[in-house]
């Protein structure tokens, strides 16, 4: 490689030039970190699920989803205040870490006596003292080492959440193959989790070591009366945010038990793995979001609309083509002790269309300030889902659960869409009519594939090419404005 090309790659991967830089940078490493470290958490899932069988896998998932219920009240919106202001100075950045840092220690610690302590009160499946030890490790390690990640954000360091990432899931991935090995039980998993997460946690010390050493010297009591008022809507929204996610196992643990919650979280899997890809893009979005809500509003219109393309871009396909290769796809993930999973997994495919689009409509309004209507739609989908969950999951089971999933982000997510086309019409359609007919084309394709029995390792590939090249034929915009970023 020429000398110029290296450094142009430097450039690209570590430096902060332009709007279009900046934002593909920070997708880059979002999506490296998450992509990458996500892979590696899926090999010891998939492992973890066929050597624990649907039952093991209930009860980790269910302890999981109770720790989750639980740790909402460690965040209180701190990291989303943080990212907001701290991408506006290096000085403020500074004081909203030690601040922001203070309040977030005292949160987790009050979360994590909760989680050990009022989890086993909440279920009627069994779960162990050691189970739930390692459940609250993995809360803490995670806390802070999340939290440690919002201040990369902020500086627009993405880089470094790469690398905290894929040590966190490497050091899972080696931890659990190993622990699984010696007991093949719930907590052998959890304890792994727990040691990754905590060479996580140092490695997002070493990062941010300038600003740990200062926490003291930077914290400013004036601050967090400031901080919490701007945190409070979102932390709300994200508390019943999580209450809404995490309804549905609690719900299915109460009414069905550990089986069907290990059946339903296999179907869960591959929806929170490609989960992932929105948050990412939105992440690499945020900090020019946030210069530019209020002070230039065609910029951020304009920004917003190549984003919510850009995840449409993926969403359209992969919905299709998760609902045809469902089966295929669970049978080789997992087994075919795993079939009952494959119609949750179709239903819950539905799902990426809403979730996508939402990563940007959110952060948009937290980027106007305006987090106080996430209230609104946090009670609306918490609301929504702890009835429908209630309705529908005694004579459905996990598929009845998995459609009042639907069902929800439908009304909540309708409800932040034209919130936002208030305060900044966007269009969104005549930027995404060539990847509906691609998307249709692709599913053609797949169909016709299937029906020449083809592997689902070889009806994959075939799938993406026919979809990139209809997009490529039809002249595609993103791709040009992809090549006049990277060119």
């Amino acid at each position: 490689m020429s000398r110029f090309s290296a450094e142009r790659i430097k450039r690209f991967l570590f430096e902060n030039n332009s709007v279009r830089q900046i934002v593909l940078k920070n997708t880059f490493w979002l999506s490296a970190s998450e992509i990458g470290g996500r892979i590696l958490r899926a090999g010891i899932v998939i492992y973890a699920a066929r050597v624990l069988g649907a039952e093991g896998l209930g009860i980790f998932s269910y302890a999981v989803s109770l720790s989750a219920l639980f740790s909402i009240f460690a965040d209180l919106g701190l990291g989303s205040v943080l990212i907001r202001e701290g991408a506006k100075s290096a000085e403020a950045r500074k004081k909203y870490f030690g601040t922001a840092f203070v309040i977030r220690f005292w949160l987790t610690v009050v979360s994590a006596a909760l989680i050990f302590w009022g989890a086993p009160l909440m279920t009627k499946i069994p779960l162990s003292s050691p189970l739930l030890f390692f459940t609250v490790l993995v809360f803490i390690f995670d806390s802070f080492r999340g939290f440690n990640t919002s201040l990369f954000r902020s500086a627009e360091k993405m880089e470094w959440e790469t690398a905290v990432n894929m040590a966190t899931q490497a050091a899972v991935l080696a931890a659990g193959f190993l622990a699984l090995s010696r007991s093949e039980t719930p907590e052998a998993l959890a304890a792994a989790y727990a040691i990754g997460s905590g060479v996580g946690f140092a490695f997002a010390i070493y990062f941010a070591r300038s600003h740990m050493r200062e926490i003291w010297k930077s914290f400013d009591r004036s601050l967090v009366r400031k901080i919490v008022a701007a945190a409070w809507p979102f932390s709300v929204a994200g508390i019943l945010g999580a209450v809404m996610i995490n309804t549905d196992t609690i719900m299915l643990g109460w009414f069905r038990g550990a089986v069907e919650v290990g059946y339903y979280s296999a179907a869960q899997k591959p929806i929170l793995l490609l989960y992932i890809i929105p948050s990412f893009l939105a992440g690499g979005f945020f900090p020019a979001f946030a210069r530019f809500a209020n002070t230039d509003n065609d910029r951020f219109r304009s920004l917003l609309e190549k984003g919510l393309a850009t995840v449409f871009l993926c969403a359209l396909p992969l919905t299709i083509g998760l609902i045809l290769v469902a089966e295929a796809g669970v049978a080789l993930l997992y087994g075919a002790e795993y079939a009952p999973a494959v119609l949750p997994l179709k239903i819950l495919s539905l799902t990426l269309l809403m979730t996508y689009p939402m990563s940007f409509i959110a952060n948009s309004i937290f980027a106007y300030n305006k987090q106080k209507t996430l209230i609104v739609y946090g009670i609306i989908g918490a609301a929504s889902n702890a009835l429908l969950d209630i309705l529908l999951i005694p004579n459905w089971g996990m598929e009845g659960s998995a459609w009042a999933t639907v069902i929800t982000q439908i009304i909540g997510n309708t409800f932040l869409w034209l919130t936002l086309k208030k305060i900044n019409n966007f269009g969104v359609l005549p930027q995404i009519r060539k990847m509906i007919f691609a998307s249709l084309v692709m599913g053609l394709v797949i169909i016709g594939a299937q029906t020449l029995a083809l592997p689902l390792l070889l009806i994959i590939p075939i799938g993406l090419v026919s979809y990139l090249a209809t997009l490529f034929a039809l002249k595609e915009r993103l791709f040009g404005d992809l090549k006049a970023i990277l060119g």
